[in-house]
């Protein structure tokens, strides 16, 4: 398994060229399946959020599918390839297990140790799975992936430490926006910036739902979910005791709102600064809009009364904090879940010799008492049984050093490939070493 990762994030872009970027549900599995239909790409699958895009594949060749893959957000990002190189990120095989695991544990999150990128990951295997663009190496992976990310949280306080996206943002509402990001206090109290207010939340999407979900358990006085699809916003008001509305009532509702979540990542803005300033009602008003691309004009923010806070602000006070103690421990878990996997995977790569080797002595045994057999024909069948059990146990012994060193040797790091030398040494068929990995039913 060479697993490769081709990807472009908050910490490597500007928020607008990941607008450009974003990715509706619908559109992420046409990127998988070109990834997938890339030459020397085995694998493949994407995790698609509002502040990343990463592909992820088992490739047989590295610098011809960086090539391809890279390609495939060149193109979507309207970009020439010398403007968009300097934000991708390339992490291969031992750096790609680790980048993973980093993100499913919400290390490599704007918000360190948000929860939400442990379902998004989870969302990659299934889409891959279910596309058929996910095999044994990205499966083994992203299973292990979601193991760490939930080892994490259950031993650790990341996620209380760190807050959600839309924590953060309400957070930073409900403090002092002007202050600088050295003095966001993390503890500040959330409900003090929700409680009892008239709140609207834009889009009825997974982020849409946590916003939604948040602003209720925080005790806001009315809600209102706005979205195109009445059907969906219906759905998603009933869950939290809100009331569902369409897009076109939007100016309505923004009339006598006092914070407004969006999170539709529209194409084209949906709160312009007249909505804004033209409101029958002249009282304060936050915007926090967590959308890719934006849904607020950011030129809101230059009205009386008016706080916006956005991905872009949210990531310089985001990456300004510190989750102190619970992020070195998750470090510490990551660290030693990476050694972990990546010495199962070299332990498991000698695995098919050592079987084909065993599989070779046991023919030869089976072969000299055979041979036995036609010159011997009236052996003792009591002799025979002990003859056939010593020779076993004088084949097992000889293969039992060579056997458990190259397993520990395959976990040193070096170029030297003990397997291969081990089956160059007892001359093994290939095609024996390559049918005990061999998937069944494949031929």
């Amino acid at each position: 398994m060479s697993v490769l990762v081709v990807g472009i994030s908050h910490n490597t872009a500007p928020v607008a060229l990941l607008e450009r970027l974003a990715m509706t549900r619908d559109e992420v599995p046409k990127l998988v399946h070109d990834a997938s239909t890339c030459a020397h790409v085995n694998e493949a699958t994407v995790i698609a959020t509002c502040n990343r895009l990463e592909l992820y594949a088992d490739v047989d060749r590295f610098h011809g599918s960086v090539e391809e893959l890279s390609t495939l957000l060149v193109d979507r990002a309207g970009e020439t390839t010398g403007a968009m190189l300097p934000h991708l990120y390339v992490h291969y095989d031992d750096g790609a297990v680790s980048h993973l695991f980093q993100v499913a544990a919400g290390l490599d999150s704007m918000a360190v140790g948000e929860g939400q990128i442990l379902g998004q990951t989870r969302e990659a295997l299934r889409l891959g799975q279910e596309l058929g663009t996910v095999g044994p190496a990205l499966n083994v992976l992203f299973q292990q992936a979601l193991r760490v990310g939930k080892r994490s949280r259950a031993e650790t306080g990341i996620d209380r430490a760190a807050p959600s996206l839309v924590t953060a943002a309400l957070e930073r509402v409900g403090g002092d926006p002007t202050a600088p990001d050295d003095e966001l206090d993390p503890t500040a109290d959330l409900r003090s910036s929700v409680r009892g207010k008239r709140v609207v939340v834009v889009g009825a999407g997974a982020m849409a739902g946590l916003a939604t979900a948040t602003v209720a358990r925080l005790g806001a006085e009315d809600i209102v979910v706005v979205n195109r699809s009445a059907e969906r916003a219906e759905r998603l008001a009933a869950e939290h005791g809100a009331r569902p509305a369409v897009l076109a009532d939007l100016e309505v509702e923004l009339a006598h709102a006092d914070l407004v979540v969006t999170c539709a990542g529209a194409t084209g803005v949906l709160v312009t600064a007249d909505m804004v300033s033209s409101r029958p009602v002249q009282k304060s008003i936050s915007f926090v809009d967590l959308a890719l691309p934006h849904d607020v004009d950011p030129a809101v923010a230059d009205l009386p009364g008016v706080t916006l806070v956005d991905l872009a602000s949210l990531a310089e006070a985001l990456h300004a904090s510190e989750a102190g103690r619970e992020v070195l421990e998750v470090r510490r878990i990551v660290t030693e879940e990476v050694g972990a996997f990546l010495a199962a995977r070299r332990s498991a790569s000698v695995t098919p010799t050592v079987v084909a080797l065993r599989s070779m002595a046991t023919s030869v045994v089976d072969a000299e008492m055979t041979r036995l057999d036609h010159r011997l024909p009236d052996l003792d069948p009591a002799v025979r049984t002990e003859v056939l059990h010593t020779v076993r146990r004088v084949a097992d012994k000889l293969l039992h050093e060579p056997t458990v060193r190259v397993k520990e040797l395959a976990n040193e790091t070096g170029a030297v490939s003990y397997a291969a030398a081990l089956a160059e040494l007892f001359a093994l068929d290939p095609e024996a070493v390559t049918a005990v990995t061999r998937p069944e039913g494949l031929s």
